[in-house]
């Protein structure tokens, strides 16, 4: 009898790292568990070296997945392409650079399961993920009451240091610059630790017209933003941005 088959969508965060490797103690001996990556041009380069490290600790191959229409996996070039960067329901890059591109892989390999870095406090995330996008889903990090904080314990005790991006105070390993946040805070902390990536955003926005950052309840453009403009604490709203689109982040 062949084995089933579980993908498990790694998207350089660590939730989706230590769910990996959860997934391959339960399962690992009685199914075929798949690990796979859907790249992003625009995340931080040290992601890449957080993939191979996570690979090797896990001792699989971590796959890469992309779009066939979208070779390059480049964010920037979606919202030039579609001439839209966010909205209400989630933004351009997540649809085609990882829903699409995770059904694209889907429709070759035919997994059985999926698994998701959804941690114990996620649960609510996990519960709509299944309302609105598939029941096949091993909640391995909520049954094991895992949440996001213990993930950060155990990629350090398996000596591995967490990307860059964590390092320098964002709450998740999403693109840099990433248009489903609203937030004054994050956008002058990319202003402070990614000049360009803040320049480029403000630029190309302005261009397409989206005012993406929010201010005392009014949206306003990037290069509008004053740089000791601050909002409120910044949330994990999106943590480890994977194969589906949410909801932006209101802070």
């Amino acid at each position: 009898m062949a084995f089933q088959t579980i993908a498990v969508w790694f998207s350089c965060g660590a939730a989706s790292a230590v769910a990996a490797k959860e997934t391959l103690r339960l399962y690992g001996r009685s199914h075929h568990v798949r690990v796979v990556n859907n790249p992003v041009s625009e995340e931080d380069d040290d992601n890449r070296r957080f993939l191979i490290d996570v690979q090797a600790w896990l001792g699989v191959e971590i796959e890469d997945a992309r779009n066939a229409k979208w070779p390059a996996a480049s964010a920037r070039e979606v919202w030039a392409k579609r001439r839209f960067m966010a909205g209400p329901h989630g933004a351009p890059c997540t649809q085609e650079l990882k829903k699409a591109a995770r059904e694209q892989w889907e429709a070759i390999n035919c997994p059985d399961w999926h698994v998701l870095g959804f941690t114990a406090d996620e649960q609510r995330r996990h519960a709509r993920f299944l309302n609105s996008e598939r029941v096949n889903v091993l909640p391995v990090l909520i049954g094991a009451g895992i949440t996001k904080a213990m993930c950060f314990d155990i990629i350090a005790k398996a000596g591995i240091e967490l990307p860059r991006i964590y390092r320098l105070g964002f709450p998740n390993a999403n693109c840099v610059g990433c248009v489903k946040a609203t937030s004054p805070t994050y956008w002058n902390m990319v202003r402070q630790h990614y000049p360009e990536v803040f320049a480029d955003r403000a630029v190309q926005s302005r261009e397409i017209g989206a005012r993406l950052v929010e201010v005392h309840k009014q949206r306003i453009f990037l290069d509008d933003l004053a740089p000791d403009q601050q909002g409120g604490k910044l949330k994990s709203w999106a943590p480890d941005c994977g194969i589906f689109c949410e909801e932006r982040e209101v802070a």
